[in-house]
């Protein structure tokens, strides 16, 4: 990574860096579930299976139709076919701020950031649910720009989302910081578009490469760095 000190903004992924759902997959979908008639379903069951799923899932455009294949997935085993109902109850509630958790770290950074003149920008493989929830979760305000993959045609790691977030910025990529929980999707997508990368490993810091485990480190490594 090259010297933070000519970086001007900062763009970040949302799921996983920013939020995450709550009190995890598992429980909102055994909750949901329960109320077709599914009873006593495992959370923990569906949380491993639902990880399986999104592990495998290959070109995933964000769709209704992708995500109900998804559900299906998540649920084989445990219960019928999930009724449309079922799933359609799922997606709005996914579309609630009360299925999502805003990290602790999250909101005192991006007050400093802003704080200090950077500018600020989120990039994410999501669907046409993100602006409203970003609103209603209080984190719409802090970014100047949002680019959301079923908006673009495209998604992580494609070059062309992350450019697209340097010209609504205004700032050349060499003078961004992007940070993202995903090595492929946010720290090589990025790279390609000529960003400067920071993997958010929130769990343990990876072997390799340049990371960190809070954004509150994030703070630390721009505490000297101007925005200008």
């Amino acid at each position: 990574m090259s010297s933070l000190a000519d970086i001007q903004a900062l763009t970040f992924d949302v799921g996983g860096t920013l939020i995450e759902p709550w009190p995890s997959v598992g429980h909102i979908y055994a909750e949901v579930a329960a109320r077709y008639g599914h009873e006593n379903l495992q959370p923990e069951k569906l949380n491993q299976q639902f990880a399986v799923a999104w592990q495998s899932k290959r070109d995933f455009d964000h769709s209704r139709r992708a995500w109900l294949d998804l559900v299906q997935k998540t649920f084989e085993g445990l219960i019928a076919r999930p009724a449309q109902e079922l799933f359609d109850d799922l997606y709005d509630r996914f579309a609630r701020p009360e299925a999502w958790r805003v990290f602790d770290d999250v909101r005192p950074a991006l007050d400093a950031l802003r704080d200090r003149g950077f500018k600020l920008g989120a990039i994410s493989n999501w669907d046409e649910r993100l602006r409203p929830l970003l609103d209603q979760l209080q984190l719409e305000q802090y970014f100047r720009v949002v680019v959301i993959s079923v908006e673009t045609g495209m998604a992580k790691p494609a070059r062309e989302m992350f450019q697209r977030a340097a010209f609504l910025l205004g700032v050349p990529p060499r003078r961004i910081l992007h940070v993202g929980d995903s090595l492929v999707e946010d720290v090589l997508g990025a790279q390609a578009a000529h960003f400067q990368t920071l993997l958010l490993s929130r769990q343990a810091p990876p072997a390799s490469g340049p990371a960190i485990i809070s954004l509150a480190d994030l703070e630390r490594l721009l505490a000297r760095s101007p925005a200008n």
